[in-house]
């Protein structure tokens, strides 16, 4: 496969580990040159280390997304060195669990500042400087926002995390209305259970991958690598007529509306 990111400049948020990581390796794979931010310097370093000693070109810089002067400093840091901005990946992300009734407002403010909030100020400050881009004759940039299946169906413990990925299913479609005139695509990942460190969370609680399981057709966790796909495509030309959309890496959870009977494991 030729390399379908050539020349382009991405930035990914929440690159440390998982599904960040996982972009950001296949990103730089296919020939960008990624900036990865996280908000531990520590792993996001480390990634950043292993890529160099591939010949990839990666930089790594802290960012809080929920922070607009660390936001627009990444965005400066990384027009800087690589001298462009045409892909950003907003993937950072938290969920703090907890009953409704007695869900704290800090904790519920946490959430969405990080989730919502981040993924606006991120866009906001890269389509700014796309937009400056296009107006000097460059190519239009394309921004990839991470939802949730549970942006759609709730979890009753999650109700700050479920109500975030719901807005950035919106707000990914008012940006992409908003920045059409401007050739900019706007698009979202909506995954299911990936193989991540929140999952492995839940999966603590006995009985949880069999629950997991009842309701993905497909019968198997993801890795992170499959949603990395996923937001390659949306990054590359292949997708140049997608804007607005959400697409969902779930196994067929969206599609069932019963739960399936678990296979026993081997």
């Amino acid at each position: 496969m030729p390399d379908l990111l050539q020349g382009r400049v991405a930035i990914v948020t929440g690159a440390a580990r998982g599904i960040g990581k996982a972009i950001a390796t296949r990103f730089a794979v296919q020939g960008a040159k990624v900036m990865l931010c996280d908000v531990d310097e520590e792993e996001g370093q480390a990634v950043v280390d292993e890529l160099v000693s591939q010949g990839l070109a990666v930089a790594f810089r802290y960012c809080d997304v929920s922070e607009r002067l660390d936001v627009r400093n990444l965005v400066r840091a990384t027009c800087d060195q690589f001298e462009a901005l045409d892909i950003v990946v907003n993937n950072a992300g938290i969920a703090t669990g907890g009953d409704f009734l007695t869900l704290s407002e800090e904790s519920f403010d946490d959430v969405i500042r990080t989730n919502l909030k981040g993924t606006f100020l991120v866009a906001q400050a890269a389509a700014q400087e796309m937009v400056r881009q296009v107006d000097a004759g460059g190519r239009p940039g394309t921004i990839i926002n991470m939802s949730s299946v549970n942006g759609i169906v709730a979890l009753p413990g999650q109700t700050a995390y479920c109500a975030s990925k719901g807005g950035i299913q919106q707000l990914t479609k008012s940006i992409a209305v908003a920045l059409a005139p401007h050739g900019i695509r706007v698009n979202a990942i909506g995954p299911g259970s990936i193989e991540t460190d929140m999952l492995a969370g839940v999966n603590s609680t006995p009985g949880a991958m069999d629950t997991i399981l009842a309701r993905t057709p497909l019968g198997r966790i993801a890795s992170p690598d499959e949603v990395a796909s996923i937001a390659l495509f949306l990054a590359s030309d292949l997708a140049s007529y997608v804007t607005g959309e959400t697409i969902y890496v779930d196994g067929g959870r969206l599609a069932l509306n019963y739960t399936m009977p678990v296979k026993a494991l081997d």
